[in-house]
Protein backbone atom coordinates (compact mmCIF):
# COMPACT_ATOMS: atom_id res chain seq x y z
CA UNK A 1 0.00 0.00 0.00
CA UNK A 2 1.34 3.44 -0.95
CA UNK A 3 1.97 5.81 1.93
CA UNK A 4 -0.61 8.53 2.69
CA UNK A 5 1.73 11.31 1.57
CA UNK A 6 2.69 9.42 -1.58
CA UNK A 7 -0.97 9.06 -2.59
CA UNK A 8 -1.67 12.72 -1.84
CA UNK A 9 1.37 13.78 -3.89
CA UNK A 10 0.26 11.79 -6.92
CA UNK A 11 -3.36 12.91 -6.63
CA UNK A 12 -2.22 16.52 -6.52
CA UNK A 13 -0.05 16.01 -9.58
CA UNK A 14 -2.94 14.54 -11.56
CA UNK A 15 -5.26 17.33 -10.53
CA UNK A 16 -2.71 19.90 -11.65
CA UNK A 17 -2.21 18.09 -14.93
CA UNK A 18 -5.95 18.11 -15.55
CA UNK A 19 -6.64 21.77 -14.79
CA UNK A 20 -3.33 23.54 -15.36
CA UNK A 21 -1.74 21.41 -18.13
CA UNK A 22 1.09 20.35 -15.81
CA UNK A 23 2.77 16.99 -16.57
CA UNK A 24 3.48 14.45 -13.86
CA UNK A 25 7.24 13.86 -13.42
CA UNK A 26 8.11 10.52 -15.08
CA UNK A 27 10.19 9.32 -12.15
CA UNK A 28 7.41 10.07 -9.71
CA UNK A 29 4.90 8.06 -11.75
CA UNK A 30 7.31 5.11 -11.91
CA UNK A 31 8.20 4.88 -8.26
CA UNK A 32 4.89 5.67 -6.56
CA UNK A 33 2.36 2.86 -6.82
CA UNK A 34 -1.34 3.58 -6.97
CA UNK A 35 -4.19 1.46 -5.70
CA UNK A 36 -6.81 0.46 -8.29
CA UNK A 37 -9.27 2.82 -6.62
CA UNK A 38 -7.14 5.78 -7.74
CA UNK A 39 -6.86 4.65 -11.33
CA UNK A 40 -9.45 7.14 -12.57
CA UNK A 41 -6.84 9.88 -12.15
CA UNK A 42 -4.68 8.30 -14.91
CA UNK A 43 -6.63 7.46 -18.03
CA UNK A 44 -3.64 6.63 -20.28
CA UNK A 45 -1.68 4.21 -18.03
CA UNK A 46 -3.63 1.06 -17.04
CA UNK A 47 -2.74 -0.70 -13.82
CA UNK A 48 -4.35 -4.08 -14.55
CA UNK A 49 -2.52 -6.78 -12.57
CA UNK A 50 -0.40 -9.15 -14.64
CA UNK A 51 0.57 -6.87 -17.53
CA UNK A 52 2.85 -3.97 -18.42
CA UNK A 53 0.64 -2.40 -21.04
CA UNK A 54 -0.31 1.05 -22.23
CA UNK A 55 -3.70 1.95 -23.63
CA UNK A 56 -4.06 2.32 -27.38
CA UNK A 57 -6.93 3.56 -29.56
CA UNK A 58 -5.82 1.28 -32.43
CA UNK A 59 -7.44 -2.14 -32.76
CA UNK A 60 -4.59 -4.38 -33.91
CA UNK A 61 -4.05 -8.10 -33.46
CA UNK A 62 -0.55 -9.33 -32.72
CA UNK A 63 0.49 -11.72 -35.46
CA UNK A 64 3.63 -13.81 -35.60
CA UNK A 65 4.35 -12.78 -39.19
CA UNK A 66 4.57 -9.13 -38.10
CA UNK A 67 7.94 -9.76 -36.45
CA UNK A 68 11.30 -11.12 -37.48
CA UNK A 69 12.18 -14.52 -36.04
CA UNK A 70 14.29 -14.74 -32.92
CA UNK A 71 17.95 -14.66 -34.04
CA UNK A 72 20.19 -17.72 -33.80
CA UNK A 73 23.36 -17.10 -31.80
CA UNK A 74 26.52 -18.66 -33.17
CA UNK A 75 30.28 -18.39 -32.68
CA UNK A 76 31.68 -20.47 -35.57
CA UNK A 77 30.62 -20.51 -39.18
CA UNK A 78 30.34 -23.74 -41.17
CA UNK A 79 34.07 -23.63 -41.91
CA UNK A 80 34.92 -23.70 -38.22
CA UNK A 81 36.07 -20.07 -38.21
CA UNK A 82 35.40 -17.83 -35.22
CA UNK A 83 33.11 -15.08 -36.52
CA UNK A 84 33.69 -12.50 -33.79
CA UNK A 85 36.78 -12.79 -31.62
CA UNK A 86 35.15 -11.55 -28.42
CA UNK A 87 32.74 -14.51 -28.58
CA UNK A 88 35.52 -17.11 -28.64
CA UNK A 89 35.15 -19.03 -25.34
CA UNK A 90 38.96 -19.27 -25.17
CA UNK A 91 38.89 -22.93 -24.18
CA UNK A 92 42.25 -24.60 -23.69
CA UNK A 93 43.50 -27.18 -26.16
CA UNK A 94 42.78 -30.17 -23.91
CA UNK A 95 39.13 -29.13 -23.46
CA UNK A 96 38.59 -28.57 -27.18
CA UNK A 97 40.16 -31.94 -28.00
CA UNK A 98 38.01 -33.66 -25.36
CA UNK A 99 34.97 -32.11 -27.04
CA UNK A 100 36.02 -33.58 -30.37
CA UNK A 101 37.00 -36.94 -28.88
CA UNK A 102 33.68 -37.33 -27.07
CA UNK A 103 31.62 -36.29 -30.09
CA UNK A 104 33.36 -38.77 -32.37
CA UNK A 105 33.40 -41.54 -29.74
CA UNK A 106 29.64 -41.11 -29.34
CA UNK A 107 29.29 -41.32 -33.12
CA UNK A 108 31.26 -44.57 -33.24
CA UNK A 109 29.26 -46.09 -30.38
CA UNK A 110 26.05 -45.16 -32.21
CA UNK A 111 27.13 -46.97 -35.35
CA UNK A 112 28.08 -50.16 -33.52
CA UNK A 113 24.94 -50.32 -31.37
CA UNK A 114 22.65 -49.38 -34.26
CA UNK A 115 24.10 -52.23 -36.34
CA UNK A 116 23.81 -54.61 -33.39
CA UNK A 117 20.10 -53.90 -33.11
CA UNK A 118 19.65 -54.56 -36.80
CA UNK A 119 21.38 -57.91 -36.23
CA UNK A 120 18.97 -58.75 -33.40
CA UNK A 121 21.60 -58.56 -30.67
CA UNK A 122 19.87 -55.80 -28.68
CA UNK A 123 16.18 -54.91 -28.77
CA UNK A 124 16.21 -51.16 -29.43
CA UNK A 125 18.47 -48.18 -29.99
CA UNK A 126 18.40 -44.44 -30.68
CA UNK A 127 21.30 -42.70 -32.39
CA UNK A 128 22.53 -39.17 -31.74
CA UNK A 129 23.68 -38.36 -35.28
CA UNK A 130 23.74 -34.62 -35.94
CA UNK A 131 23.01 -33.57 -32.37
CA UNK A 132 26.40 -34.25 -30.80
CA UNK A 133 27.17 -30.53 -30.47
CA UNK A 134 24.15 -29.90 -28.25
CA UNK A 135 25.26 -32.65 -25.84
CA UNK A 136 28.93 -31.83 -25.52
CA UNK A 137 28.66 -28.05 -25.69
CA UNK A 138 26.10 -27.90 -22.91
CA UNK A 139 27.70 -30.58 -20.72
CA UNK A 140 31.07 -28.82 -20.84
CA UNK A 141 29.52 -25.61 -19.52
CA UNK A 142 27.89 -27.23 -16.49
CA UNK A 143 29.24 -28.03 -13.06
CA UNK A 144 29.48 -31.81 -12.44
CA UNK A 145 27.22 -31.30 -9.42
CA UNK A 146 24.41 -29.80 -11.49
CA UNK A 147 21.46 -32.16 -11.80
CA UNK A 148 20.52 -33.44 -15.27
CA UNK A 149 17.04 -34.47 -16.37
CA UNK A 150 17.35 -35.88 -19.88
CA UNK A 151 14.87 -37.04 -22.48
CA UNK A 152 16.44 -39.96 -24.35
CA UNK A 153 18.93 -38.49 -26.81
CA UNK A 154 21.55 -37.01 -24.48
CA UNK A 155 24.10 -39.82 -24.22
CA UNK A 156 26.87 -37.31 -24.93
CA UNK A 157 26.14 -35.50 -21.66
CA UNK A 158 26.81 -38.72 -19.76
CA UNK A 159 29.89 -39.44 -21.85
CA UNK A 160 31.33 -36.02 -20.99
CA UNK A 161 30.70 -36.61 -17.28
CA UNK A 162 32.59 -39.89 -17.28
CA UNK A 163 30.02 -42.61 -17.99
CA UNK A 164 32.08 -45.50 -19.30
CA UNK A 165 31.57 -47.44 -22.53
CA UNK A 166 31.08 -50.56 -20.43
CA UNK A 167 28.20 -48.85 -18.63
CA UNK A 168 26.52 -47.83 -21.90
CA UNK A 169 26.84 -51.35 -23.28
CA UNK A 170 25.70 -53.07 -20.08
CA UNK A 171 22.56 -50.91 -20.01
CA UNK A 172 21.72 -51.59 -23.64
CA UNK A 173 22.14 -55.33 -23.06
CA UNK A 174 20.38 -55.26 -19.67
CA UNK A 175 22.93 -57.70 -18.28
CA UNK A 176 23.93 -58.45 -14.70
CA UNK A 177 26.36 -55.51 -14.66
CA UNK A 178 23.66 -53.02 -15.63
CA UNK A 179 23.01 -50.57 -12.78
CA UNK A 180 19.30 -50.75 -13.65
CA UNK A 181 19.29 -54.57 -13.42
CA UNK A 182 17.89 -54.94 -16.91
CA UNK A 183 14.56 -53.33 -16.02
CA UNK A 184 14.78 -50.54 -18.59
CA UNK A 185 14.78 -50.73 -22.35
CA UNK A 186 18.06 -49.69 -24.05
CA UNK A 187 19.27 -46.03 -24.00
CA UNK A 188 17.37 -45.30 -20.77
CA UNK A 189 20.53 -44.45 -18.90
CA UNK A 190 20.93 -43.08 -15.42
CA UNK A 191 23.72 -42.46 -12.95
CA UNK A 192 23.36 -41.30 -9.36
CA UNK A 193 27.12 -40.75 -9.12
CA UNK A 194 27.07 -38.44 -12.14
CA UNK A 195 23.87 -36.60 -11.09
CA UNK A 196 21.98 -37.85 -14.14
CA UNK A 197 18.39 -38.84 -13.40
CA UNK A 198 17.34 -42.12 -15.04
CA UNK A 199 15.51 -41.53 -18.30
CA UNK A 200 11.79 -42.28 -18.62
CA UNK A 201 10.11 -43.31 -21.85
CA UNK A 202 7.08 -41.13 -21.20
CA UNK A 203 7.51 -37.83 -22.99
CA UNK A 204 8.06 -34.60 -20.98
CA UNK A 205 7.50 -36.11 -17.53
CA UNK A 206 11.02 -34.98 -16.62
CA UNK A 207 10.13 -31.31 -17.11
CA UNK A 208 7.93 -30.58 -14.05
CA UNK A 209 10.25 -32.87 -12.08
CA UNK A 210 13.15 -30.62 -13.06
CA UNK A 211 11.25 -27.52 -11.91
CA UNK A 212 10.57 -29.19 -8.56
CA UNK A 213 14.19 -30.26 -8.15
CA UNK A 214 15.37 -26.75 -8.99
CA UNK A 215 13.02 -25.31 -6.36
CA UNK A 216 14.56 -27.71 -3.83
CA UNK A 217 18.04 -26.56 -4.89
CA UNK A 218 16.94 -22.96 -4.43
CA UNK A 219 15.71 -23.70 -0.92
CA UNK A 220 18.93 -25.57 -0.12
CA UNK A 221 21.10 -22.71 -1.46
CA UNK A 222 23.62 -25.28 -2.64
CA UNK A 223 25.11 -23.23 -5.48
CA UNK A 224 23.96 -25.74 -8.11
CA UNK A 225 21.35 -25.60 -10.85
CA UNK A 226 19.24 -28.09 -12.78
CA UNK A 227 19.22 -28.63 -16.53
CA UNK A 228 16.31 -30.27 -18.32
CA UNK A 229 16.69 -31.53 -21.90
CA UNK A 230 13.68 -32.06 -24.15
CA UNK A 231 12.77 -32.01 -27.82
CA UNK A 232 10.51 -29.56 -29.60
CA UNK A 233 7.90 -32.32 -29.82
CA UNK A 234 7.87 -32.69 -26.04
CA UNK A 235 7.19 -28.96 -25.81
CA UNK A 236 3.69 -29.69 -27.08
CA UNK A 237 2.92 -31.75 -23.98
CA UNK A 238 1.01 -30.18 -21.11
CA UNK A 239 3.86 -31.05 -18.76
CA UNK A 240 6.08 -28.57 -20.59
CA UNK A 241 3.77 -25.64 -19.93
CA UNK A 242 3.30 -26.59 -16.29
CA UNK A 243 7.07 -26.85 -15.88
CA UNK A 244 7.69 -23.44 -17.48
CA UNK A 245 5.08 -21.73 -15.35
CA UNK A 246 6.11 -23.31 -12.05
CA UNK A 247 9.78 -22.56 -12.69
CA UNK A 248 9.09 -18.95 -13.61
CA UNK A 249 6.65 -18.08 -10.84
CA UNK A 250 8.77 -19.83 -8.20
CA UNK A 251 12.06 -18.39 -9.55
CA UNK A 252 13.73 -21.78 -9.91
CA UNK A 253 17.36 -22.14 -11.09
CA UNK A 254 16.65 -24.46 -14.01
CA UNK A 255 17.87 -24.41 -17.61
CA UNK A 256 15.28 -25.72 -20.04
CA UNK A 257 17.34 -26.96 -22.98
CA UNK A 258 15.25 -27.67 -26.08
CA UNK A 259 16.83 -29.65 -28.89
CA UNK A 260 14.82 -28.52 -31.89
CA UNK A 261 15.93 -31.14 -34.40
CA UNK A 262 13.12 -30.63 -36.89
CA UNK A 263 11.03 -33.73 -36.23
CA UNK A 264 9.01 -35.25 -33.41
CA UNK A 265 9.39 -38.81 -34.68
CA UNK A 266 7.65 -38.40 -38.05
CA UNK A 267 5.97 -35.05 -37.39
CA UNK A 268 7.86 -32.06 -38.86
CA UNK A 269 7.89 -28.74 -37.05
CA UNK A 270 5.47 -27.20 -39.56
CA UNK A 271 2.81 -29.58 -38.23
CA UNK A 272 3.74 -29.14 -34.57
CA UNK A 273 3.28 -25.41 -34.01
CA UNK A 274 2.60 -22.13 -35.79
CA UNK A 275 4.74 -19.75 -33.73
CA UNK A 276 8.44 -18.96 -34.04
CA UNK A 277 9.80 -22.18 -32.59
CA UNK A 278 10.03 -22.92 -28.88
CA UNK A 279 12.10 -19.87 -27.90
CA UNK A 280 9.14 -17.59 -28.58
CA UNK A 281 7.33 -19.16 -25.62
CA UNK A 282 9.99 -18.17 -23.11
CA UNK A 283 9.14 -14.46 -22.75
CA UNK A 284 5.47 -15.35 -22.36
CA UNK A 285 6.39 -17.23 -19.21
CA UNK A 286 8.77 -14.53 -18.04
CA UNK A 287 11.90 -16.56 -18.74
CA UNK A 288 15.22 -15.31 -20.05
CA UNK A 289 15.51 -16.93 -23.47
CA UNK A 290 18.11 -17.48 -26.18
CA UNK A 291 18.15 -19.35 -29.47
CA UNK A 292 21.47 -20.92 -30.41
CA UNK A 293 23.03 -22.80 -33.33
CA UNK A 294 23.04 -26.35 -31.99
CA UNK A 295 25.61 -27.43 -34.59
CA UNK A 296 28.12 -24.94 -33.14
CA UNK A 297 29.58 -26.53 -30.01
CA UNK A 298 31.15 -23.23 -28.89
CA UNK A 299 27.88 -21.32 -29.21
CA UNK A 300 26.11 -23.99 -27.18
CA UNK A 301 28.87 -23.81 -24.58
CA UNK A 302 28.65 -20.01 -24.30
CA UNK A 303 24.85 -20.02 -24.13
CA UNK A 304 24.72 -22.72 -21.45
CA UNK A 305 27.44 -21.09 -19.37
CA UNK A 306 25.63 -17.74 -19.51
CA UNK A 307 22.31 -19.43 -18.71
CA UNK A 308 23.84 -21.08 -15.67
CA UNK A 309 25.06 -17.70 -14.45
CA UNK A 310 21.56 -16.27 -14.80
CA UNK A 311 20.09 -19.22 -12.90
CA UNK A 312 22.46 -18.87 -9.97
CA UNK A 313 23.01 -15.11 -9.84
CA UNK A 314 19.43 -14.04 -10.54
CA UNK A 315 17.73 -17.23 -9.29
CA UNK A 316 15.43 -17.57 -12.28
CA UNK A 317 14.87 -20.09 -15.10
CA UNK A 318 16.33 -19.85 -18.59
CA UNK A 319 15.10 -21.33 -21.87
CA UNK A 320 17.64 -22.33 -24.53
CA UNK A 321 16.45 -23.46 -27.94
CA UNK A 322 19.25 -25.23 -29.80
CA UNK A 323 18.52 -25.40 -33.52
CA UNK A 324 19.92 -28.63 -34.96
CA UNK A 325 18.87 -31.57 -37.14
CA UNK A 326 18.26 -35.24 -36.43
CA UNK A 327 20.24 -36.98 -39.15
CA UNK A 328 19.41 -40.52 -38.04
CA UNK A 329 16.05 -42.21 -37.77
CA UNK A 330 14.10 -41.38 -34.62
CA UNK A 331 14.91 -44.87 -33.37
CA UNK A 332 15.43 -48.36 -34.71
CA UNK A 333 11.62 -48.61 -34.82
CA UNK A 334 11.43 -45.74 -37.31
CA UNK A 335 12.07 -45.38 -41.05
CA UNK A 336 12.55 -41.67 -41.70
CA UNK A 337 12.61 -42.15 -45.48
CA UNK A 338 8.83 -42.38 -45.24
CA UNK A 339 8.49 -38.72 -44.29
CA UNK A 340 11.61 -36.87 -45.50
CA UNK A 341 13.86 -36.95 -48.52
CA UNK A 342 17.35 -38.39 -48.76
CA UNK A 343 18.58 -35.08 -50.17
CA UNK A 344 17.39 -33.25 -47.06
CA UNK A 345 19.25 -35.63 -44.76
CA UNK A 346 22.38 -35.54 -46.93
CA UNK A 347 22.51 -31.75 -46.74
CA UNK A 348 22.75 -31.74 -42.96
CA UNK A 349 25.09 -34.72 -42.93
CA UNK A 350 27.52 -33.28 -45.49
CA UNK A 351 27.11 -29.51 -45.32
CA UNK A 352 26.42 -28.60 -41.70
CA UNK A 353 27.48 -31.33 -39.29
CA UNK A 354 28.64 -30.32 -35.79
CA UNK A 355 31.57 -32.78 -35.84
CA UNK A 356 32.79 -31.54 -39.22
CA UNK A 357 32.57 -27.94 -38.04
CA UNK A 358 34.62 -28.59 -34.91
CA UNK A 359 37.13 -30.68 -36.84
CA UNK A 360 37.72 -27.81 -39.27
CA UNK A 361 38.36 -25.55 -36.28
CA UNK A 362 40.89 -27.83 -34.56
CA UNK A 363 42.69 -28.49 -37.87
CA UNK A 364 43.07 -24.74 -38.43
CA UNK A 365 44.22 -24.42 -34.83
CA UNK A 366 46.98 -26.95 -35.45
CA UNK A 367 45.57 -29.53 -33.03
CA UNK A 368 44.46 -32.13 -35.58
CA UNK A 369 45.35 -33.64 -38.94
CA UNK A 370 44.44 -36.59 -41.13
CA UNK A 371 46.90 -38.95 -39.48
CA UNK A 372 45.47 -38.22 -36.02
CA UNK A 373 41.98 -38.69 -37.41
CA UNK A 374 42.78 -42.14 -38.83
CA UNK A 375 44.50 -43.21 -35.62
CA UNK A 376 41.65 -41.96 -33.44
CA UNK A 377 39.05 -43.77 -35.55
CA UNK A 378 40.93 -47.07 -35.07
CA UNK A 379 41.25 -46.49 -31.33
CA UNK A 380 37.59 -45.58 -30.80
CA UNK A 381 36.27 -48.48 -32.83
CA UNK A 382 38.49 -50.90 -30.93
CA UNK A 383 37.37 -49.51 -27.56
CA UNK A 384 33.70 -49.66 -28.51
CA UNK A 385 33.90 -53.20 -29.89
CA UNK A 386 35.76 -54.43 -26.80
CA UNK A 387 33.09 -53.00 -24.49
CA UNK A 388 30.39 -54.37 -26.77
CA UNK A 389 31.89 -57.87 -26.72
CA UNK A 390 32.21 -57.92 -22.92
CA UNK A 391 28.63 -56.75 -22.41
CA UNK A 392 27.25 -59.28 -24.87
CA UNK A 393 29.08 -62.10 -23.08
CA UNK A 394 27.70 -61.30 -19.63
CA UNK A 395 24.66 -63.10 -18.23
CA UNK A 396 21.28 -61.54 -17.68
CA UNK A 397 20.20 -60.56 -14.18
CA UNK A 398 18.79 -63.10 -11.77
CA UNK A 399 15.00 -63.10 -12.38
CA UNK A 400 14.45 -62.92 -8.62
CA UNK A 401 15.90 -59.38 -8.66
CA UNK A 402 12.74 -58.06 -10.33
CA UNK A 403 11.08 -58.09 -6.89
CA UNK A 404 13.82 -56.02 -5.23
CA UNK A 405 14.43 -52.28 -4.79
CA UNK A 406 10.84 -51.19 -4.17
CA UNK A 407 10.32 -51.94 -0.49
CA UNK A 408 12.89 -51.70 2.29
CA UNK A 409 11.32 -54.76 3.87
CA UNK A 410 9.70 -56.97 1.23
CA UNK A 411 6.02 -57.48 2.19
CA UNK A 412 4.34 -60.86 2.26
CA UNK A 413 2.38 -60.46 -0.96
CA UNK A 414 5.58 -59.68 -2.90
CA UNK A 415 7.33 -62.64 -1.26
CA UNK A 416 4.43 -64.81 -2.37
CA UNK A 417 4.76 -63.58 -5.96
CA UNK A 418 8.48 -64.35 -5.89
CA UNK A 419 7.85 -67.93 -4.74
CA UNK A 420 5.12 -68.43 -7.34
CA UNK A 421 7.47 -67.26 -10.07
CA UNK A 422 10.23 -69.62 -8.93
CA UNK A 423 7.81 -72.56 -8.73
CA UNK A 424 6.53 -71.84 -12.24
CA UNK A 425 10.00 -71.60 -13.74
CA UNK A 426 11.10 -74.77 -11.91
CA UNK A 427 8.11 -76.66 -13.31
CA UNK A 428 8.61 -75.46 -16.88
CA UNK A 429 12.34 -74.84 -16.91
CA UNK A 430 12.76 -76.46 -20.30
CA UNK A 431 10.86 -73.52 -21.81
CA UNK A 432 13.17 -70.87 -20.35
CA UNK A 433 16.79 -70.09 -21.40
CA UNK A 434 18.02 -70.25 -17.80
CA UNK A 435 21.66 -70.69 -18.83
CA UNK A 436 21.61 -67.06 -20.03
CA UNK A 437 20.68 -65.78 -16.56
CA UNK A 438 22.34 -65.67 -13.17
CA UNK A 439 21.16 -68.75 -11.34
CA UNK A 440 18.15 -68.46 -9.06
CA UNK A 441 18.38 -69.94 -5.59
CA UNK A 442 16.72 -73.33 -5.20
CA UNK A 443 16.77 -74.15 -8.93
Amino acid sequence: MTSYFGRKFLQTCFRLSKYQNVKVPLQASRHISVSPALNHFEEDRPVFPGSRSNYTPALEFLRSDMYDGIPVYRVMNKKGEIIQKDQDPQLDDDTVLKMYHDMTLLNTMDRVLYDSQRQGRISFYMTNYGEEGTHIGSAAALDPGDLVFAQYREAGVLLWRGFQLDEFMNQCYGNNEDAGRGRQMPVHYGSKNLNFVTISSTLATQMPQASGAAYAYKRAQNGKCVICYFGEGAASEGDAHAAFNFASTLDCPVIFFCRNNGYAISTPTRDQYRGDGIASRGPGYGMATVRVDGNDVFAVYNATKAARNVCLNEMRPVLIEAMTYRIGHHSTSDDSSAYRSVDEVNYWDKEDHPIARLRAHIVARGLWNDDKEKSWKRITRKRVLEAFSKAEGRKKCNPESMFDDVYDVVPDHIQKQRMEMKAHVNQYKEHYPLKLFDKMSGL
